[in-house]
């Protein structure tokens, strides 16, 4: 449910002088921590910015998008008014406190922001859709077809506005419209599955099952790993009668994600319906273990529990659904028919006379017209609809129906990410597989469980010289805030041990590593180099301060690249990573490739150094072929991803990262060949690259 975004502006006025050195440290450290997704971290360097210099602006406004990467929107909103307060002409303000506003449901006053800023960028894409969104929201949709109007002008070739109202038209009901609008996203945007799963929803909508169905295995094709598209499907499956299919789709999900409890409801029916009634149970199983208050599940296992012998369980079953259900008349007739079997005659009796006095009331409510107000007293539903319900539907009578996902939580959960940005990240980007880098964290990959090795550092670890076990990984994850005090408690016992003996280099190793954790990259880069004054053979301090001049170089030029242009840096909520240039400035775009060229060899070397000092050490012939495909130098990138290969012929990323690189040659055949070595190694994403090459 990992980005091409809604775009934020983080990088507020650089041109500001602060009196203090030291806080303008500060807050591009935590300008770092946040470009790097360390939300948590940044958060901390920012407070301490605000203690010092309560009066500025910007860094209210860099915890408030923090803020908002956390989900606190309260906290956002009013990190928001207090910048605004101290500098009323900071457009992105208004439209993060509008964001905010919005996420809360404060659809008025986040449209009040979104005007706010309007005044000052009068054709900003983003605020004209997150401004259509909260009309929609507000089920204004007159005035949401007007800001949609002035968007499409100004804007006319952004394939996201026609899905956005495309997704307005289908809720008003206006199939036609919506169905037109998805048609032309589709035309604009071939690769974006979720159009194709929208326009599935039309279809299906429509009756043209056929059309659904087509649509979703395009979405499906373009995207592996959704899994609303599988369960979808699954329904379309279903409602073709091909339960074998629709079987497979929420076998796919529960593969994924075995606690789906949509996928193990549906197909604890499907197994029901075909008589497959042990594991229907063991899926009805975990959906009660999940949610013991799904009663629907608990009467299916009931149920399956009578028909298997159970009589017993299905009596208890029977008996929870009873208890919240006291008009429920099936259930009567069932668990008297199960008391029978267990020779409770009296007690069937019991059940079996309750339910015909319950049916009798019933149907003289029904003759006059009421029915006692009992929830499961009518079941609604038409056509299609008759064969499923939406999951937060608790009537009695549809217990076997497939469930769908509820309309406002899909509406709200669709609408919310519009807002924030993350709909765009689902398009799958074709970006490099990360550098690799020595730390103490690494984020958990549920499909990827690789550990990855090598002597040289499993040596060192084995020495115990740091207080915690290093890693490699290439995906770094960001640090708790117990993390982050262990950290700067950690950096100040280094430094007290380098008072004592500042000839050890391994203390300044371990600092450096602190440092490059709590996202300090100068001071982290010092002490780097430190540890290759004091031992130059020290493979690790090379690999890692390659790593860190990296990290600075693109966080540098992703601000660089704001100030050319007049403008703050587009940075997304989640950082889309990849810095832009746009300038006109001739002069200045030189002075930045001389700057990234000194900065690109200085991380050559030492990676260089690295491989000569260790030729066996694969990693750093894999961030050396990342770096040049950074320089778009595919060739030599290529030539080191073989060497990879050659030392560890399971390395999925290097084949990855070669198969992407050959594609940029125009090396499709071996392009697609390396791509699906690393799709069958583990990378996911290989596929969806593989289906589009092939698409035509």
């Amino acid at each position: 449910m990992k980005k091409t975004i809604i775009f934020i502006i983080f990088s507020i006025c650089s041109s500001a002088l602060f009196a203090q050195i030291n806080t303008d440290r500060v807050l591009t450290i935590g300008r770092n921590a946040f470009y790097f997704e360390d939300y948590v971290l940044s958060i901390q360097y920012f407070n301490q910015v605000i203690k010092a210099k309560p009066w500025m602006a910007e860094p209210y406004f860099y915890r408030a998008v923090a803020k908002i990467n956390l989900d606190d929107f309260k906290g956002a909103e009013e990190d928001c008014t207090l910048c605004l307060e101290r500098n009323s002409f900071l457009v992105q303000a208004y439209f993060a406190r509008g964001i905010a506003r919005q996420s809360q449901d404060d659809y008025n006053g986040a449209i009040e922001d979104y005007n706010k800023g309007l005044e000052f960028r009068p054709e900003d894409r983003q605020m004209l859709a997150n401004k259509a969104v909260a009309y929609i929201q507000k089920k204004d949709y007159g005035e949401a077809e007007a800001v949609f109007e002035s968007l499409m002008k100004a804007h006319s070739k952004y394939a996201m506005n026609y899905l956005t109202r495309g997704a307005m038209y289908l809720e008003k009901g206006d199939t036609i419209q919506a169905l037109q609008d998805y048609n032309v996203a589709i035309k604009m945007d071939p690769y974006y599955a979720p159009a194709y799963g929208n326009r599935a929803i039309v279809h299906y909508q429509m009756h043209d099952l056929d059309g659904a169905l087509a649509d979703l295995n395009e979405a499906i094709r373009l995207n592996t790993r959704e899994s609303g598209f599988y369960i979808n499907r699954g329904l379309v499956r279903y409602q073709l009668n091909d339960l074998r299919g629709a079987m497979g789709d929420y076998d796919q999900v529960i593969s994924w994600d075995s606690r789906n409890l949509i996928a193990r409801f549906n197909r604890g029916l499907l197994r029901f319906q075909v008589g497959d009634n042990n594991r229907a149970i063991e899926d009805f199983d975990v959906v009660i273990e999940e949610d013991p208050d799904n009663y629907m599940a608990c009467y299916n296992r009931a149920l399956l529990r009578y028909e298997t012998g159970d009589y017993g369980g299905s009596i208890q079953d029977f008996s929870v659904v009873i208890e919240q259900y006291p008009n429920f008349v099936p259930g009567y007739y069932a668990r008297s028919e199960a008391k029978r079997k267990m020779r409770d005659n009296a007690g069937a009796d019991r059940d079996y006379w309750t339910a015909f006095e319950i049916e009798e009331k019933l149907n003289k409510g029904l003759q006059t017209g009421t029915s006692g107000g009992d929830p499961s007293a009518t079941a609604a539903g038409t056509n299609q609809e008759e064969n499923t319900r939406e999951q937060s539907d608790k009537n009695i009578n549809k217990f076997n129906r497939l469930v769908v996902y509820d309309k406002d939580e899909e509406r709200k959960s669709k609408y919310q990410s519009d807002i924030r940005g993350r709909v765009q990240d689902k398009n799958v980007r074709v970006d490099l597989e990360p550098l690799f880098v020595l730390t103490y964290y690494e984020k958990a990959d549920q499909v990827k469980k690789l550990l990855y090795y090598d002597k040289m550092i499993e040596a060192f670890n084995a020495r115990m010289l740091l207080s915690r076990k290093l890693l490699l990984t290439n995906q770094e994850a960001a640090l708790t805030e117990g993390q982050i005090a262990a950290h700067f408690a950690s950096i100040n016992d280094y430094s007290a041990e380098i008072e004592k003996n500042p000839a050890n280099v391994n203390v300044y190793f371990g600092r450096a590593l602190d440092y490059m954790l709590v996202q300090d990259f100068a001071e982290a880069i010092k002490d780097y180099d430190k540890v290759l004054n004091l031992d130059p053979g020290f493979v690790m301090a090379y690999f890692n301060r390659a790593v860190v001049r990296y990290k600075q170089l693109e966080y540098t030029l992703s601000q660089s690249s704001a100030n050319e242009t007049g403008d703050l840096t587009p940075m997304s909520f989640n950082i889309g990573k990849q810095a832009t240039t746009a300038t006109n400035d001739v002069s200045s775009a030189r002075l930045k490739d001389n700057q990234r060229a000194h900065e690109h060899e200085l991380i050559v070397r030492d990676y260089d150094m690295a491989i000569k000092l260790n030729p066996e050490f694969v990693y750093a012939y894999f961030n050396r072929g990342n770096l040049r495909c950074s320089q778009r130098d595919f060739r030599a990138a290529i030539q080191d991803y073989t060497e990879v290969i050659m030392r560890d012929p399971d390395f999925a990323e290097a084949y990855f990262n070669r198969g992407l690189a050959r594609l940029s040659q125009g090396d499709a055949n071996r392009g697609i060949a390396d791509l699906s070595k690393a799709g069958e190694l583990g990378i996911i994403n290989a596929y969806s690259i593989i289906k589009r090459m092939t698409s035509n």
